[in-house]
């Protein structure tokens, strides 16, 4: 077998999209850019410490990258959702934003719009030129272990809005969006992180709910698509990923649905993916379904032995190189229009004007509260349980932090002393929570677990917040709940749903309570939801799914 010149092997970097660890730049990221002309990078959570830091690495990385011979600069992309899944959103670094199902319960496109644009200018001051973002997937499954929030609702026209007013604050901040997950991973309880998700649907189900989203995004002609890695056995015939088959990539979303732009696929390190193909063959086969940049987030040895694999099936025939350099066209066109020139991008990466950022900052600030105080939703109310009164003792309850998905997890989960032992469960949301609270009244915060026994000695309590997160597929938390409710009969109590909002949709026993829904456990979600309680401000949200308790 020849080796691949040196103008090939060049072409095929542009194909591929890579993370890497650390806060500067890491020999491996430095390997895969100069030795295998890897044209587009990925930062996830763990590269962002500040604003400064990420233009700094992102600097050393296009240097790189232009040093090494690249004609364009490189795309640099983030997983920047907003909400739950806000790679760029730090202390010192992006601000915090409502993420999809929130920003949907505001009932302000205009709203949402703002917020991606808002998102974008500090995304593209930082050198980031690519969010994978907004999702497109229709949560119709309650049960979705890895969507549920992410998305803004169960209704595909709503959801269509939604997604396209995020598109086009992105665009128009100059940065390119990426609506995911393509063709719909709403409609399942698997988490394709962990295994492959299999929908049942023929082509029209799929046309009536799923694609519907993305055939908007595609009208105002979207700079990129996401491909999700979900089976669709009725429709492909097999358990083919659709990230990896051409009869989803090119036969339905280029040739049906008519979309031009980059297509690009989601980690081919998930285990939907990697379990049965590896990421190494899941890269060869999603370019020869038609996708034009495969994405792999973590390993070097996968990253390495994805490009090998496809030089060795462009030698093999497998892959055709007129397909690659076509494909490669539009990336090109992709890159000129969010990245431009070398000098240009070195130019947006020069001096940093301190107070203009401190401006941006303080608008963004400013907006974001606008946004999390849009968002709160009242579901339920008990007459004259709000506002709690300010006075008094009040008891806040808040669950220990589970997993929930590989997409939102990060070191928020578990705080452990340097031993490594668990030394606190409540997470630094919750923890944000209960200080919000004791600055308004005298509290208690209790962390409750599925063993935790109830506290003595609290009698003289006046009122009682109680939070769950996701409590409808964790019903210890409901369980516990009882057990609350029991032992305080006679005190006014407040839940607060803090993530998806089903968790009292089959808790009839539980639904005469006021419940406040804030879709999300960010901390000025959970601090809108105190300005809520203790009446300072009304509640003007509304939930954005019709599956919940309130439909009864």
């Amino acid at each position: 077998m020849s080796p691949l010149d040196e103008e090939k092997r060049r072409e095929i970097g542009q194909h591929f999209v890579f993370g890497f660890h650390g806060h500067d730049v890491s020999s491996d990221i430095e390997r895969l850019i100069r030795e295998y002309y890897v044209g587009n990078v990925i930062l996830m959570k763990r590269n962002v410490q500040s604003l400064q830091q990420v233009r700094d690495l992102v600097a050393k990385l296009q240097k790189i990258a232009k040093d090494a011979g690249h004609s364009t600069p490189l795309m640099i992309g983030t997983d920047q959702e907003n909400g739950l899944v806000s790679a760029f959103s730090a202390e010192m670094a992006g601000t915090q934003f409502p993420g999809a199902m929130a920003i949907a319960a505001s009932q302000s496109t205009d709203l949402a719009e703002q917020v991606s644009l808002a998102s974008a200018k500090e995304l593209r001051l930082a050198g980031i030129s690519w969010a994978y973002s907004p999702v497109c997937d229709v949560n119709s499954d309650p049960r979705n272990p890895v969507i549920g929030v992410r998305s803004f609702g169960d209704d595909p026209y709503e959801a269509a809005k939604y997604a396209a007013a995020v598109s086009r604050g992105l665009t128009s901040g100059g940065v390119a969006p990426s609506s995911k997950h393509f063709p719909g991973h709403g409609d399942t309880h698997v988490d394709s992180h962990l295994d492959l998700p299999r929908i049942y649907k023929i082509q029209e189900q799929l046309s009536a709910t799923e694609l519907i989203p993305f055939e908007r995004l595609i009208k105002d002609e979207i700079a990129t698509i996401m491909t999700g890695h979900m089976a669709l056995p009725l429709i492909v015939g097999d358990d083919t990923p659709s990230s990896l088959s051409r009869m989803i990539t090119t036969d339905l979303l280029r040739s049906k649905l008519g979309y031009k732009g980059v297509v690009v696929t989601d980690c081919l390190e998930m285990e939907a993916v990697a379990i049965k193909y590896g990421s190494e063959g899941g890269a060869v086969l999603s370019l020869q379904a038609g996708a034009d940049i495969a994405m792999i987030c973590h390993r070097i040895d996968r990253q390495v032995g994805a490009l090998e694999a496809t030089y060795r099936a462009i030698n093999e025939g497998k892959l055709l190189m007129d397909d690659i350099v076509r494909s490669g066209d539009r990336i090109k066109q992709l890159k000129q229009k969010f990245t431009g020139s070398w000098e240009e991008t070195f130019d947006r990466l020069g001096h940093l004007d301190l107070a203009v950022l401190s401006q941006m900052k303080e608008a963004n600030a400013q907006l974001s509260r606008t946004a999390y105080a849009a968002s709160t939703a009242l579901m339920t109310q008990e007459k004259g349980t709000l506002p709690l009164a300010k006075d008094g003792l009040v008891l806040v309850f808040t669950p220990q932090v589970e997993r929930i998905n590989l997409a939102v997890d990060d070191a928020d989960g578990v705080l452990r002393d340097k031993n490594g032992r668990l030394r606190n469960t409540a997470g630094p949301s919750y923890l944000a929570f209960a200080r919000s609270v004791s600055d308004r009244v005298r509290a208690d915060h209790i962390v409750y677990g599925p063993s935790t026994e109830l506290p003595e000695g609290l009698k003289a309590a006046s009122g009682i917040i109680f939070a769950t997160r996701n409590a409808h597929t964790s019903v210890w938390q409901l369980e516990y709940l009882r057990r609350v409710r029991t032992a305080y009969s006679s005190l006014p109590m407040v839940l607060v749903t803090t993530c998806a909002p089903y968790d009292f949709m089959d808790a009839r026993d539980l639904r005469s309570l006021p419940v406040l829904a804030t879709f999300e456990f960010t901390v000025p979600a959970l601090q809108a939801a105190t300005e809520v309680i203790f009446g300072e401000r009304l509640p003007t949200g509304r939930a954005p799914v019709s599956t919940h308790f309130l439909a009864n």
